[in-house]
């Protein structure tokens, strides 16, 4: 039970905070995996990225990203064929698990619990950059490769969140866990760095005026392709199809509205009907008003 808005995202954000620690299960998963792609790719670094990595997952909704790099003359030429044969390894040492392709990654699910799925992404370190910053080509999606930086992405985000007093990566946990709840077909990362970039441009953060102004900035941007802000990936596309780009549009336009009758209803002071507008944006999973 939370007295004020701003105390009922406090609340919220511990809800979608995952727990610090691995399930054994999990840790020997992994393990497994990162033996096998040594034995068959001799990868140099298999190390988390994502949600995980980056602090922004959300409770019970993310899974575990890792990027495997593995030897230039480890890989195919096509980054689908790449896939296919990291996927084939990985059902060998694992045939009673759906491994399948998800590109860029190779998906190892585990259990039933989403935290126990692992993505691995096979990645091709290609240079450093001059902030120290490893720079990687993985899948594209057309069999060929792209660039990619989880090292850089990262620190951008958290360069942004430590000036901003730490309130940036529970923004984009909040996003997240609407696009989770309300099943919004919006890539995770496109949320993130477009969320990132957003609060690079602001002086503090005010969760329940930024959740709506990040609604309505993709709004009114239609969800149009971002633009790397580290210049590395090139531009990040949103949807992985325009149907899913349509479905998404949708779901924030209703969503805007319902995070905009809520501000209103907080400035009207009227703070339980405030809390039953954010209710509805987070699909009834808001804490309750005392």
């Amino acid at each position: 039970m939370a007295k004020t808005v701003e105390e009922g995202f406090s609340i919220f954000h511990e809800r979608l905070t995952p727990s610090g620690g691995d399930t054994q299960a999990a840790k020997s998963h992994r393990a497994s995996i990162e033996a096998c792609l040594k034995k068959h790719f001799e990868i140099t670094r298999f190390f988390r990225t994502g949600s995980f990595g980056n602090g922004t997952s959300v409770y019970g909704y993310s899974d575990v990203d890792y990027f495997a790099s593995i030897p230039t003359k480890n890989l195919k030429e096509s980054s689908a064929a790449t896939l296919r044969q990291v996927r084939d390894t990985l059902v060998t040492r694992f045939p009673n698990t759906d491994v399948h392709v998800s590109t860029p990654a190779v998906v190892v699910p585990f259990g039933t619990d989403v935290s126990e799925s692992t993505e691995v992404v096979p990645a091709d370190c290609i240079k450093i950059d001059k902030d120290g910053n490893l720079i990687y080509e993985i899948a594209d999606g057309d069999g060929g490769w792209m660039r990619s930086s989880p090292d850089a992405h990262k620190s951008y985000v958290d360069e942004i969140d430590g000036k901003l007093g730490g309130k940036v990566k529970p923004l984009i946990r909040f996003l997240k866990a609407w696009k989770y709840y309300r099943n919004v077909p919006i890539s995770s990362f496109y949320l993130e760095m477009r969320i990132a970039k957003y609060a690079s441009e602001e002086k503090f953060i005010v969760y329940s005026m930024d959740v709506r102004n990040i609604l309505k900035l993709l709004v009114d941007k239609q969800l149009a392709a971002l633009q790397d802000p580290k210049g590395i990936s090139g531009y990040i596309s949103p949807c992985s199809s325009d149907t899913k780009k349509s479905d998404a549009l949708s779901k924030l336009e209703t969503a805007f509205t319902r995070a905009e009758k809520a501000r209103e209803a907080e400035k009207s002071e009227k703070i339980s009907e405030a809390f039953d507008w954010w209710d509805l944006v987070f699909a009834m999973k808001f804490p309750s008003h005392n």
